[in-house]
């Protein structure tokens, strides 16, 4: 009995390793009040067909996107280099550029009303802009690491480079409650990143998801329970894109619901693309 409990105590605390990863991210993981972990078996695979192709700023390392009104919105990432950006889509130039100050690596972005909300990676800083000339109105507080960001019409959701997924009140940007994600084996998936609502679904990006198999794969994710519903399979959608280096990884998810149109891009991409998805 003893030697049983013995062996579980050190696979728990196994379990809570933080191994840095590439470029020194270490994903900060509290702990979920919740957490779903996913019977193992086969998930559903979703394919997809380009539906359009339009240009991307190859300078822009996406870290967030959104659809409003006709135009896409993007945070980019780098220090002395962050920006926030309304973009016509179909041309591919930024009509209107906010410069982040050098400090700060911005991250993931959200619409809330007429008020967009940036996350920066490291600095437990976000910032609120007005939509309509980017007008600094407030700044709010976090602890851990911004990744990715999404609203549902009632709160956000803000993921941190692990495996769990905040639900926060935009208002007080305090956190309500923690979800967990877990694959179709049981185990944390981790490096969750840019997030976007999709008809009642969240969709995340992996940051380097071909590690774990599956090449520019997005997670769809119960946002009540964290549960992985499936996967829609993106492999081979940017051969051309750019250079590849470790960084240039998808990124950036963008749905339009009056259009049901999806837009996806990635990071330093030349391309972004409009797909349907496959039944």
């Amino acid at each position: 009995m003893k030697l049983t409990l013995l062996m579980t105590a050190l696979l728990i605390l196994g379990s809570c390793d933080s191994k840095p990863t590439a470029n020194g991210r270490t994903p900060v993981t509290p702990s979920p009040d919740n957490s779903t972990v996913t019977s193992p078996g086969k998930l559903p695979v979703t394919g997809y067909e380009v539906v359009a192709s339009y240009k991307h700023d190859g300078d822009a390392f996406t870290q967030g996107l959104f659809y409003r009104d006709g135009f896409l919105y993007e945070s980019t990432g780098h220090y002395g280099e962050s920006t926030l950006r309304k973009v016509d889509y179909k041309t591919g130039k930024a009509i209107q550029k906010h410069r982040v100050p050098k400090d700060f690596f911005a991250e993931g972005i959200a619409v809330v009303g007429n008020e967009i909300y940036q996350l920066t990676w490291q600095s437990g800083v976000g910032f609120v802009y007005s939509i309509d000339g980017f007008k600094l109105l407030r700044e709010f507080r976090y602890t851990g690491q911004g990744w990715g960001l999404t609203f549902d019409g009632t709160n956000l959701y803000h993921s941190d480079g692990s495996q769990v997924i905040r639900v926060v009140d935009p208002k007080t940007y305090r956190t309500l409650r923690l979800i967990s994600v877990n694959n179709e084996n049981g185990k944390p998936l981790t490096k969750l990143n840019e997030l976007e609502w999709v008809k009642g679904e969240i969709w995340a990006n992996i940051w380097h998801s071909e590690e774990i198999g599956k090449p520019n794969h997005i997670a769809r994710i119960d946002p009540t329970t964290g549960k992985l519903l499936g996967w829609i399979n993106l492999s081979g959608i940017s051969p051309k894109d750019t250079d590849r280096d470790d960084e240039n990884t998808m990124n950036g998810i963008a749905y339009d619901p009056e259009g049901d149109r999806i837009f996806v891009t990635g990071k330093n991409w030349k391309n972004l693309y409009e797909i349907k998805l496959l039944e």
